[in-house]
């Protein structure tokens, strides 16, 4: 295979936001049956063709409760506006009670904005008629419930605008449209928080059949009928591919400047001094974007300044949102690197300060979860990468993790499937561990375990992978993950010569 050939034709298709399909936000097209018939049409086909064996819908080869819950009460309102099969609706809310009693046990936590969403959706399920009181019983759920008042409260005497996160799950507010400031809350494409669930609900509920809303909505959709959670990922998915690109040799960098370059000048072009958003027109920046923007913009030869990094340091740890509640260890593992590419020592106190704080957040002093990924290896092996020349105890505890659970075939996977994806983060972080002198086995073996990864991940490395990313369900950037699958292969066959 040539590797600089793939990716010169990946760079191409790089900025065109491929993602995969969510059956949560399809259901919300399927809701505009009175305001857009196609969306909708092509909504129900596509969620009538993805529905599970076990009668709920979601991710098909990752069991995770917290996206199988979500997708499928959402799926079964839509359903229940629009004339439901009786027997669908019965097989529905038996997986929904069943993925409602399992939620505590999905690792890396809560899809995004789910306690503020799953109340709403169950209060409108039950306004359907739908009979969940099996669901709404269960001490998690009464919680949920209680914690969404508690939320909302603190947004009492202020509106929810486009430059605040709340935003992208504006159908949380449900019959409480009066906390939308409804002339500030659209983002120039015409979404809501570009979000497309987000935006139907504000079509049918808040500004009703609004011309920009359903072109976004429109552009939004999948050929298939399906629709994505976000989007468009415009910045995310440069970033993210053009950092897997940055892993290889300089040499392989070097012939592909050229396909490099325009996107170096999109991400420069877009650089604050609170660093970037995940997508160009979104009314609210992050510190994950930032900190893999200005890596790759810095080691590709672009000067920025570092405070859209800085921006994002708090007390203890770097943040991902403002006023976050839970912390993302990937954030932090992308400042460190961030850093590094700055040139900060380890001695550094920020760089100190996100040491510590992945000592304290690994699970079982080996490895890392994280809230935007629900596989543990795509978090673990970032920080593989990121610590491999700042000296410490870390890296060696999970490089021991990665090794020791490779599969006997040579693949990865932290769920029942090995996957391409999770494949591909461990050889990255082997061979790089290894090109910085690390060595937890004897050299032999890591080559034999790479060389068996490798020639698993080539014989898998095809389309179409498995949702691994969370969002507001699990999702798949299928450019992203591509550009890690080749940057493994490549960095192998640099680095052994196969």
């Amino acid at each position: 295979m040539n590797f600089e050939s793939e990716f010169r034709d990946l760079l191409k298709a790089t900025g065109t936001s491929r993602i995969s399909s969510s059956a949560y936000d399809t259901a919300w097209m399927v809701r505009l049956a009175g305001i857009d018939g196609q969306l909708s049409r092509k909504g129900l086909a596509w969620l009538l063709d993805h529905r599970l064996e076990d009668g709920g819908w979601g991710c098909e080869e990752v069991v995770y409760n917290h996206d199988r819950f979500i997708s499928t009460l959402s799926v079964m309102i839509a359903l229940a506006k629009y004339g439901a099969n009786p027997t669908q609706t019965a097989e529905a809310a038996k997986a929904l009670t069943r993925y409602a009693s399992k939620l505590t046990l999905d690792p890396a936590g809560a899809t995004v904005g789910f306690e503020m969403i799953v109340p709403t959706l169950l209060t409108e399920a039950r306004d359907f008629g739908l009979d969940l009181r099996s669901v709404m019983s269960t001490p998690l759920i009464q919680g949920m419930h209680r914690a969404r008042e508690k939320k909302l409260q603190a947004l009492s005497g202020h509106k929810i605008t486009r430059l605040v996160t709340p935003a992208f799950s504006a159908e949380m507010v449900g019959l409480q449209t009066d906390l939308l400031d409804i002339h500030n809350i659209q983002d120039s494409n015409g979404s809501i928080g570009c979000s497309p669930s987000a935006t139907a609900f504000f079509v049918m509920n808040v500004k009703p059949a609004d011309a920009a809303a359903l072109a976004y909505l429109h552009y939004m959709a999948n050929e298939d009928g399906g629709t994505p959670y976000v989007g468009p990922i415009d910045i995310f998915e440069r970033a993210w591919v053009l950092w897997n690109l940055t892993l290889a040799s300089d040499a392989s960098l070097t012939n592909l400047k050229k396909d490099i370059e325009p996107h170096l000048d999109f991400l420069e072009t877009h650089w604050t001094s609170e660093g970037v958003a995940s997508i160009t027109c979104l009314g609210f920046k992050d510190g994950d974007d930032s900190s893999m923007c200005y890596e790759v913009l810095t080691r590709l030869g672009r000067e920025i300044d570092i405070a859209g990094v800085l921006h994002y340091e708090l007390e203890e740890r770097f943040q991902c949102y403002p006023l976050e509640a839970d912390s993302s260890t990937s954030t932090n593992i992308h400042a460190l690197s961030a850093l590094k590419a700055g040139r900060h020592r380890p001695e550094h106190r920020a760089v100190q300060k996100i040491l510590s704080f992945l000592d304290r957040t690994r699970t079982g002093k080996l490895f890392w979860f994280d809230k935007w990924h629900s596989s543990p290896y795509y978090p673990t092996a970032h920080a593989i990468i990121a610590l491999a020349n700042y000296p410490n105890g870390l890296l060696s505890d999970a490089l021991c993790w990665v090794i020791n659970t490779q599969r006997p075939d040579g693949s990865w996977g932290f769920y029942d499937i090995a996957t391409a994806e999770e494949t591909a983060y461990c050889l990255q972080a082997l061979v790089i561990s290894r090109r910085h002198g690390w060595q937890v086995i004897d050299d032999r073996t890591l080559e034999e375990a790479v060389l068996k990864g490798e020639e698993w991940l080539e014989a898998h490395q095809e389309e179409p992978y498995p949702s691994l990313w969370i969002g507001k369900s699990l999702y798949c950037p299928t450019l992203v993950v591509r550009s890690a699958i080749l940057s493994a292969l490549m960095l192998v066959e640099q680095e052994f010569g196969k």
